[in-house]
């Protein structure tokens, strides 16, 4: 159904609701539909109140003198007042019998483990602050860390937001030139790195990335390198690299926190796959504090006794928000995996998980299509009976793929909160509470209190129930971006100057008749065929929902007749050959699903799709191919470039 104004033909149609259990309501945080409605209206009415109720669950050093400072499109959250994010996410749990918990639980790819309580944790970070200090670095410089998933990287970043300089983590699988561009775009002053890290059995060199960066960085002063892998041919260059191990050796393990304005640079996180000049997402002290602390508590519906898992990489966002900040912040005990989840078998998460005993579990679409294609049999092999929570995040979630999730790790017993945020929110921003919301396959469900959405035309006004439009968000939030870096001007093109008055989010979405939002992908995703402008993320979960396909890609090449046509790319179940046959039933079924309009015009059958390392497949570099042009723009956000290769010589 299309509406004149709405642009975007919505076509999917999802009939299953799938209520949280009695049991788990009872023992919830917000316990039922009625309870998150009362709590959701109460934030609108009053949102300056809500928030302001949420941060005195923190700890201040001074009260702020006013909750919001806001000139469109330029926010101030809790002006005034004075925290610490390291001083939230330690010391006050230091005060309590959680000292002696375990903040984070570490297994390395190799399989060796470590275990840091809140009280190790604290040492640790106040003796890196103080090895970063006596190096010269100073409240208010940037400071690049470009390190594999150790804990020495949540103490390299807590230890920074302590002494209040300005972290800009870059995440380890990214080029020497990637770097390089994001240490230029900061004017970085230091980099904390290591010598290497595990990924597939294989060993990550990363202080030789750095060492060619920095022919090219001014900036920079000093380097700082953990031993990780003790690679032995690794230089050091004198006066400006230094051993962690050395640096910590003898300073002081106590450190007071920075009392650090609310509205302090707190980090600098570079979104990928873009062209030309990073984009340098900032996010300060306070707001970000409050928002990522009340989403891990509510969202995942925290319990002192639970082991919490993320399984994110901390080059992201999301391991930003929901591995270090927000469960630290709720003095939760959090796992953290260095490696790949199919390293040596691809059961390693499920034997994490039983090993463990984890509770929570919150992963990415990607990975959970990826263990669909690599067949049942893995988690079969495992109880994974401690789970009582599902999550998702990175992308929309498709309903075949989410009913797998449902049935296969969760035993159809475990809530799955479908969450959808960005790095430019800095929390969730639309998610089921697990306990109150009931939850339907494909959809993240409602706003988070204190959230304002909608769905519009480009002239802002909101659509009618289940018509595609665009996603907005119609507030100011407490973790919003507050600039692009540097670039106030692009700051204001790039997410204020689409939709009047809104942050507009680059999303398709609809809102059904309960009010839930359907997420329809990047509206650059969007294919114009026939005068219809159809979403991609509802094509490729309509092949989903074939029992052949674990993953589908869909985009738009070049017709003369329709404008676009729909070209797809397929990935099979388990190993599974495609045949002329199987197109012709795959453009059928596409066709029964979601109607004529949306049957492929071309289908190609794929091992593996070209995805940036966090999992997102990158169209743009698909569309290239379904039109027969060159390469162009970006792709060293690519994780495997060997992909791209075979899709170019299978066309040949």
């Amino acid at each position: 159904m299309s509406h004149p104004a709405s642009d975007i033909t919505s076509v999917l149609k999802e009939g299953r609701v799938f209520s949280p259990s009695s049991e788990f309501s009872q023992n919830a945080h917000i316990k039922s539909f009625a309870e998150y409605e009362e709590i959701y209206n109460r934030a609108a009415n009053d949102p300056e109140g809500f928030w302001s109720e949420i941060a005195k669950e923190l700890e201040w050093f001074s009260p702020w003198e006013k909750v919001l400072d806001w000139q469109l499109p330029f926010a101030k959250w809790f002006v005034g007042g004075k925290l610490n994010i390291s001083h939230n996410c330690l010391d006050r749990h230091l005060k309590t019998w959680r000292k002696n918990k375990a903040a984070i639980i570490w297994e390395g790819e190799p399989g060796e483990s470590r275990i840091l309580t809140y009280q190790a944790l604290h040492r640790e970070v106040c003796r890196f602050a103080n090895a970063l200090k006596a190096h010269g670095i100073e409240k208010g410089d940037r400071v690049a860390i470009y390190m594999p998933m150790i804990p020495e990287l949540a103490i390299a970043m807590l230890a920074c937001a302590r002494i209040g300089a300005t972290h800009s983590v870059v995440f380890g699988g990214f080029s020497a030139n990637a770097l390089k561009d994001r240490i230029n775009d900061a004017q970085a002053k230091a980099v904390i790195t290591a010598d290497g890290g595990y990924r597939r059995g294989q060993e990550l060199p990363l202080k030789p990335a750095v060492d060619e960066a920095l022919e090219d960085c001014p900036t920079i002063k000093q380097v700082f390198v953990y031993r990780r892998t003790n690679n032995q041919f690794i230089t050091m260059k004198e006066g400006r690299d230094h051993w962690w191990h050395d640096v910590v050796a003898n300073v002081s393990d106590h450190c007071e926190a920075e009392q650090l304005d609310s509205e302090h640079p707190l980090f600098i996180l570079y979104t990928s796959g873009t062209t030309g000049k990073p984009k340098g997402i900032l996010h300060t002290t306070g707001g970000y504090s409050v928002s990522t602390y009340i989403t891990t508590k509510w969202v995942f519906d925290l319990k002192e006794e639970d082991t919490y898992w993320c399984t994110a990489d901390i080059g992201w966002v999301t391991g930003h928000s929901y591995i270090v900040y927000g469960p630290l912040s709720n003095g939760a005990t959090s796992l953290m995996y260095e490696g790949a989840p199919n390293w040596p078998y691809p059961d390693r998460f499920w034997n994490l998980i039983d090993k463990y005993q984890v509770n929570i579990f919150y992963t990415a679409p990607t990975a959970i299509r990826a263990f669909i294609k690599w067949g049942e049999e893995w988690p079969k092999r495992h109880s994974l009976a401690s789970l009582r929570l599902l999550g998702t995040v990175g992308e929309p979630i498709n309903p075949e793929a989410w009913m797998w999730y449902h049935k296969l790790i969760g035993k159809e017993k475990c809530p799955i909160v479908d969450t959808w945020w960005q790095t430019e929110t800095g929390a969730i921003m639309i998610t089921p509470l697990p306990g109150a919301t009931p939850t339907v396959p494909g959809s993240a469900t409602r706003p988070f209190p204190g959230i304002i959405m909608d769905v519009v035309t480009k002239k802002g006004e909101s659509v009618p129930d289940n018509v595609g439009g665009y996603l907005v968000i119609k507030k100011p939030w407490p973790s919003m971006l507050r600039t692009i870096y540097g670039d106030d001007e692009r700051y204001k093109q790039q997410y204020w100057s689409e939709i009047p008055g809104c942050y507009f989010a680059g999303d398709g979405a609809r809102r059904d008749e309960r009010g839930y939002f359907w997420i329809m992908g990047r509206v650059d995703d969007v294919l114009n065929v026939s005068g219809h402008r159809l979403s991609t993320m509802e094509i490729e979960s309509a092949l989903v929902s074939h029992p052949a396909v674990a993953e589908a890609a869909a985009v738009g090449r070049p017709d003369p007749l329709k404008g676009e046509a729909v070209a797809v790319f397929v990935t099979l179940e388990g190993g599974r050959k495609g045949s002329e046959d199987l197109k012709q039933e795959l453009r059928e079924h596409v066709a029964k699903e979601i109607g004529a309009l949306a049957k492929p015009d071309d289908i190609r059958f794929t091992d593996a799709l070209p995805k940036t390392r966090s999992g997102k497949i990158m169209r743009r570099l698909l569309r290239e191919i379904a039109a027969g042009s060159e390469t162009i723009g970006d792709t060293t956000t690519l994780e495997d470039i060997s992909i791209l290769a075979k899709l170019r010589e299978d066309e040949e």
